[in-house]
């Protein structure tokens, strides 16, 4: 097998295992973030959690807590899984992208030169990796949320999604698309950088004291560590992605959206109100990302 073909598939198996494992903090986070997105369910009515009108709005801002147990009370635990059948289809090839293209940034600074040109040949890929996936992933993560916080099955979600009036609509088919940039453009290259620092900082460090454990310990703290700094600078970006996506209405501008979730937020600090939900995220993305980079890893080692 070729190295870019390697790469591809170890990025597909690190994906899919992540999305198995980190699937139902990914429901609840969804539904957090979409804040004041009614929900097609009455139950949520007769939970006090919405007006009793047809308002589209909260009666009260959610808290974790809330979305969680309203979750369990309408459906089972297995809806904790909603949505996870879109995204097991297109996170093992997002992931092989995003794989490819670090190992292609890996590869641009092998023949030489200073460690800070192989960090910056990485970030480019991570970068460049993040942008194009985006295009796949925007309109996945659409029919995603429909079905999250809408409570729309996947192909109904799917279908309004493709198509609006019969017809193929790229305004509705990738809305929040340059929200969706912003969020896996610099982030993931900053993603790529601080794992491949981290993982040869360890590596280094060992030496040939290197246990056969380490092939494992090193990939999974590596991973953790890349996910808390790219979520750092990306988060607020996937909380204004959310918020479009998750909009009844035809349009919504990221500006509408930031300004939307300040004003909802019971802070002062704008920087505070772009981060609710942040330590849930990390709960969510920590784990995903030492996973998903365990196995890649490893299953790149075996097809070596």
């Amino acid at each position: 097998m070729s190295e870019t073909w390697i790469d591809f598939s170890a990025g597909w198996c690190s994906g899919g295992a992540a999305i198995l494992v980190c699937q139902p903090v990914d429901t609840i986070l969804t539904r957090y973030q979409a804040g004041n997105i009614k929900a097609s369910n009455a139950s949520l009515i007769r939970n006090n959690i919405y007006q009793k009108n047809n308002s589209p709005f909260l009666k009260q801002s959610p808290t974790i807590s809330r979305v969680f147990f309203s979750q369990l009370s309408l459906r089972s635990v297995t809806s904790l899984w909603r949505g996870s059948s879109a995204m097991i289809s297109a996170i093992p090839l997002q992931n092989a992208l995003l794989m490819s293209g670090y190992g292609l940034g890996k590869r641009w600074s092998s023949e030489g030169g200073p460690y800070l040109g192989e960090l910056t040949s990485i970030f480019i890929g991570g970068c460049t990796g993040g942008i194009i996936q985006s295009f796949l992933m925007s309109p996945v993560e659409l029919i995603k949320i429909k079905q999250q916080v809408i409570g729309k099955s996947l192909s109904s979600a799917a279908c309004t999604t493709v198509a609006t009036n019969g017809a193929i609509s790229f305004t509705g088919t990738w809305k929040g698309l340059g929200a969706t940039i912003l969020r896996d453009g610099i982030p993931h290259g900053i993603w790529f950088v601080a794992y491949d620092y981290t993982k040869n900082f360890l590596d280094k460090n060992q030496g040939e004291q290197r246990s056969d454990s380490s092939k494992f310990t090193n990939p999974l703290f590596s991973g953790a560590i890349a996910a808390t700094v790219a979520w750092g600078v990306g988060y607020p970006a996937d909380l204004i992605k959310t918020r479009i996506q998750a909009y009844n209405g035809s349009h919504l501008s990221i500006l509408e959206a930031t300004r939307q979730i300040i004003q909802e937020s019971h802070t002062r600090s704008p920087i505070q109100a772009l981060y609710r939900g942040f330590t849930l995220k990390l709960s969510r993305a920590v784990p995903a990302s030492a996973i998903g980079f365990v196995v890649y890893e490893n299953v790149k080692d075996a097809l070596s």
